[in-house]
Formats: structure tokens, C-alpha cells, sequence
């Protein structure tokens, strides 16, 4: 076996002399090289373009985004709720039912222009000037609550997916580091293999080293399940199939700068402009309220078909009787205006109340997701360091081992200690841009 491995287009007698030296030398060669390799290769993923990753993760998450709005079923409720809101603009811009009556006389009473046959009679009541145009006014100022609650359904949906992404951004990532430690530990086997051979390492290390890639291999695979669970909440969201898959960007780096976060953007949100139109609703309804409570004018015609006296000539002999007719209704126990009028007042106290207490809460989490930002960022920096660090070490080992001095121990536990900052560095990128869509919710 010896002798296939120290084929050579020259064998000198030195060579012959030396086989455990030339098989020794000839693997570290090729082990070396292919884990020079594996380290390039992640390198040169790392470094792809800061600017095409953001560009078409924003791409990508803003069509989800949209694609969620146009099929979400709650969405689509809002605006039927809204569509409804409005409709009732036209309700409210009617008068009251025209009344209509007719009667016919059993015993005819005489007068002295004949006898009358029947009554017919039409009125009208109308509400008092202004009185249509404040329910209109009332109308659409609840018709723009519902358009508030479509922006806050939309915002919400919006940050629910892009955290969602993120998620699935966080476990693709994961599994991409499980399989280049698995990888790495392969590597890392074929050296432990070199080793026994020559004496400078024990089969438990090797053993070690597959009990260790066993792991991974565990852990890569549940994590496949947990990208099953949550791309079905994501397409969920979007009301598409379940197993659709998901297009997901392969890489995300934290931007050189924060940008910079004013709570001056939490007045606009619509959560707040929710209470800035319940308010309005309410003056509104108050309006309304006063029209109301004002009398309302009622304008009608009586007709009476009168028949001619017989063997009776005068000039309104059998002349039919028109009278028109003004009526007034008057509110006088207005006891029920005055108690609406106390009720706006105090929904209008409530609201102000509801507006800052909300505000308080947006307040706090606005202040508590800059924080976790900044935690976020100074973890990754923080595990890029010690990501830094621990390559150096693996490669010292590597030069020990070109020396017959390596310890799989140590190769073991500065593996670990790469997983671990690598899977901490992935954590803080997914805790970073999921607090960035809670800011964007808050303030954009």
C-alpha cells in the first residue's frame, strides 16, 4: 500500500529510503490546499457586493410585501368595510319618506258647495338647514376612520411579512454554516485519517470528529423543518400555497451607517391618526347633533273632490277644496340632545386619552427596538472578532500539524467556537433588520 502511495516519475533511492517522510509531506500538501480552498470560498462569499445583496433584498421582500396587500383576506375585508363606509355618504343625503294618503267618505258630509267624496293628502317633512350636509360631513369622517384602519392593516401585514423573510433569511443562513462546518469537519477528518497512519493521532479522534459532524447533520436537519413551518406562515400571509417556495437572498450585511431615527415620525403613524379621526368623527357627530336638536318643516297638500249641489246654481257649486298646508315639529323635551351632546364630550376626552396612552406604547417601542438595533450591531462586530480570532487559531493548528504536534481536541473546540460566533453573527443580521421593519412600521 506504501509503495502505490510513493509513486514518482523518479524514484530515487532516497525516496525509497524515506516513504513515511514522502507520505507524511504529500498529504499535508493536499489537505492543506483543499482547506486553503474551503477558507477562499467563504471569503469570497462574504464579500460579494454590499449594494446588489440590499438591493435585491429590498426588491424581493417589496413584491412579497405588495403581493401580501393585493391577497391578503384581511386587507381585502378593511376595504369592503371601507367601500361600505362610503356608500353610506349617499344613504345619509335623503329626506325623510314622503307621506301619502287617501280616504273615501262612507257618509258623505254636506256643505254648502256640495257634498265631499274622499280626502287625498301628500306631505313632506324636511330637516332643518344644514342638517344633510352635517350627516354627510359625519358620514365621511367615519368613512376616512375605515381608510385609517386599511393603513394600519397594510403597515401591519407589511412588518409581519418582512419579519417573517427575515426569519427564513436567519435559518437558510444556519443551514448554509452547517454545511461549510460539516465540510470543514470532513476536512478536518481526512487529516485525523493522515494521522493514524502515521502515528500522531488515535482512531477516537477521528471518531470524535464523525460524532461531531452527526451532530450538525442533526441539527442542519431540523432546521430544514423549522424553514418548512415558517414558509408556510410566510405564504400564508401572502394567501398562497403553503410548500410555494420562497425566494430568499442568499446574503445580508449590516449597512456601514444606521440611518438616522426621529420619534418626530410617530405623530403620522396611523395607529395615532386613528384617534386624530375618531376625534374628528365625533365633532362631526356633535354637528349633527345640533342640527337634530333644531325643529324640522313638514310641507303638504289636502284635496277634497267635492260633488255638485243638484238643482243649485252659484259659482262654487260642486268646487273641489285644495288646501295646502306648513307644519313645524318641535324637539321640546330635548333631554335626549343634551345627553348626546355630553356623550361626544366625554368619547372626545376618551380619544385624547386612548391617543397618548397609545403613544406612550409606540414611544417605548420605538426607543426599544433602536436599542436592540444597537445591541445587534455591536454583537456582530463583536462575534466578528471573535470569528477573526478563531480562524487564526484553526490556522495555527494547521501549521502545528505540519509539525506532527495538532490535538483534534483543540481542532474540535475552536470548531465549535467557529459555529457558535458564525451562528451569533446570523442571529444579530436577523435581530438587526427585524428591528429595522419595527422603526419603518413606527415612523415611515
Amino acid at each position: 500500500m506504501e509503495n502505490k502511495k510513493l509513486k514518482v516519475k523518479s524514484e530515487t533511492f532516497t525516496q525509497l529510503t524515506m516513504p513515511i517522510i514522502e507520505v507524511r509531506y504529500r498529504k499535508i500538501d493536499t489537505y492543506s490546499f483543499s482547506l486553503i480552498a474551503f477558507h477562499l470560498k467563504r471569503m469570497l462569499i462574504f464579500s460579494f457586493s454590499l449594494f446588489i445583496i440590499h438591493f435585491s433584498s429590498a426588491q424581493e421582500l417589496q413584491g412579497y410585501i405588495q403581493e401580501a396587500e393585493a391577497n391578503n383576506p384581511e386587507i381585502q375585508a378593511y376595504e369592503l368595510r371601507y367601500n361600505i363606509a362610503k356608500e353610506k355618504v349617499g344613504e345619509v343625503n335623503t329626506l325623510p319618506n314622503t307621506s301619502v294618503s287617501a280616504g273615501y267618505f262612507v257618509s258623505e258630509p254636506e256643505t254648502r258647495t256640495g257634498a265631499q267624496r274622499a280626502r287625498f293628502s301628500v306631505s313632506q317633512m324636511l330637516p332643518w338647514f344644514g342638517t344633510i350636509t352635517a350627516r354627510e360631513n359625519y358620514a365621511s369622517a367615519m368613512a376616512e376612520t375605515e381608510f385609517v384602519q386599511i393603513a394600519i392593516a397594510k403597515r401591519k401585514l407589511a412588518l409581519s411579512v418582512a419579519q417573517s423573510y427575515y426569519e427564513l433569511y436567519a435559518i437558510l443562513g444556519k443551514q448554509e454554516v452547517l454545511h461549510e462546518n460539516i465540510q470543514l469537519l470532513k476536512s478536518y477528518e481526512q487529516l485525523a485519517l493522515t494521522s493514524v497512519e502515521v502515528g500522531k493521532a488515535s482512531a477516537v479522534d477521528v471518531l470524535k470528529l464523525q460524532i461531531r459532524q452527526n451532530e450538525l447533520q442533526q441539527q442542519k436537519e431540523v432546521l430544514e423543518q423549522e424553514y418548512l413551518a415558517e414558509q408556510t406562515a410566510f405564504n400564508t400571509l401572502r394567501n398562497q400555497k403553503k410548500s410555494l417556495a420562497v425566494n430568499v437572498v442568499s446574503e445580508l450585511l449590516l449597512p456601514i451607517e444606521d440611518p438616522s431615527y426621529s420619534e418626530n415620525g410617530l405623530q403620522l403613524n396611523p395607529e395615532l391618526l386613528k384617534y386624530d379621526r375618531l376625534y374628528e368623527s365625533i365633532k362631526q357627530s356633535e354637528l349633527l347633533n345640533q342640527k337634530e336638536s333644531a325643529p324640522d318643516i313638514g310641507f303638504g297638500l289636502d284635496y277634497v273632490p267635492v260633488s255638485e249641489r243638484p238643482e243649485m246654481n252659484f259659482s262654487d257649486n260642486g268646487k273641489d277644496i285644495v288646501m295646502p298646508m306648513v307644519s313645524l315639529s318641535i324637539p321640546i323635551f330635548n333631554n335626549r340632545y343634551k345627553s348626546i351632546s355630553k356623550q361626544n364630550e366625554f368619547r372626545q376626552l376618551e380619544i385624547q386619552s386612548e391617543k397618548n396612552g397609545r403613544l406612550n406604547i409606540l414611544e417605548t417601542v420605538f426607543a426599544r427596538a433602536i436599542s436592540q438595533l444597537n445591541q445587534a450591531r455591536i454583537k456582530f462586530n463583536t462575534q466578528a472578532k471573535n470569528l477573526k480570532q478563531a480562524r487564526d487559531a484553526e490556522e495555527i493548528l494547521i501549521k502545528n500539524y505540519e509539525t506532527g504536534t495538532i490535538d483534534f481536541n483543540d481542532v474540535l473546540d475552536i470548531q465549535e467556537l467557529q459555529l457558535k460566533f458564525q451562528t451569533n453573527q446570523i442571529e444579530s443580521i436577523k435581530t438587526y433588520y427585524k428591528q429595522s421593519s419595527i422603526i419603518n412600521y413606527l415612523i415611515n
